[in-house]
């Protein structure tokens, strides 16, 4: 059976083709819409990849915090909250109960909610994995921070945490793919997203192989695209000769 792809050059209104396969004007061809929803991928990915990164870092940071006990009880139960509770019923709690709980919630753009949903369910990941860095670290850093006369908050920054974001950049790799795949939950909200994009003009145009194979394509490009520029910021930020032990630069 003969592939058709003149399908992403069709009008969506009036499924007829359009030349050069992108619309003008109020046309929108399927090609237009998959170039939309790939965006709307994108925003999705990106945003919550900065709430992970972000809320994972202070998180892991926590967990590892000498001589804190509240604290590390604070991160540890973030942590089992986040990843015990599947990402779907996560996105629907964000979009259908926050806005009813905190008001606040409720004039927020969903996207910017799937965004929170996304981001806080990665966040626990985040966190056991910048946990597990500065835990990986030669407990005698943490020493010589103190030794220097740091504070606690400083020998964090200047000490520990730049050479354990670069001990965990595989993992992170891994991740920032998996947070662009899970992306795909938001069609479940509607926002329309490369998933939701497959289900509708699959629907409309009876062509699902086509777009399906389109969309795929697409995840594919993107997650090779992280990978890439993953292993490039990994190769500049190597240290030579460094090499982690597991003797808990923590502090546990």
């Amino acid at each position: 059976m003969a592939l058709d792809w003149q399908v992403f050059c069709l009008d969506t209104l009036d499924k007829e083709p359009v030349k050069g396969c992108f619309g003008s004007g109020k046309d929108i061809t399927y090609l237009d819409w998959l170039l939309q929803a790939w965006g709307q991928t994108v925003i999705v990915a990106a945003g919550a990849l900065i709430v992970a990164l972000i809320v994972g870092s202070i998180i892991g940071v926590m967990r590892t915090l000498p001589d804190s006990p509240i604290l590390t009880r604070v991160g540890n139960w973030w942590v089992e909250l986040f990843r015990n509770i599947p990402l779907l019923v996560q996105i629907f709690l964000w979009y259908h109960v926050m806005p009813f709980i905190i008001p606040v919630f409720a004039g927020m753009p969903k996207l910017a909610l799937v965004i929170m949903g996304l981001g806080l369910f990665t966040s626990a990941r985040i966190a056991e994995q910048v946990r597990a860095g500065i835990q990986a670290l030669p407990r005698g850093q943490r020493y010589a921070g103190m030794a220097m006369g740091f504070t606690t908050a400083q020998y964090y920054r200047y000490v520990l945490l730049p050479m354990a974001y670069r001990i965990i950049i595989p993992p992170l790799t891994s991740e920032s793919m998996n947070i662009f795949k899970n992306s795909s939950v938001a069609f479940a909200v509607s926002v329309t997203e490369l998933t939701f994009f497959a289900q509708q003009a699959g629907e409309e145009t009876s062509k699902g192989i086509e777009i399906y194979m389109g969309v795929t394509a697409l995840y594919i490009i993107s997650a090779f695209t992280i990978n890439r520029l993953m292993a490039f910021i990994e190769k500049r930020a190597r240290v030579p000769g460094f090499v982690s032990n597991t003797t808990g630069g923590g502090g546990h």
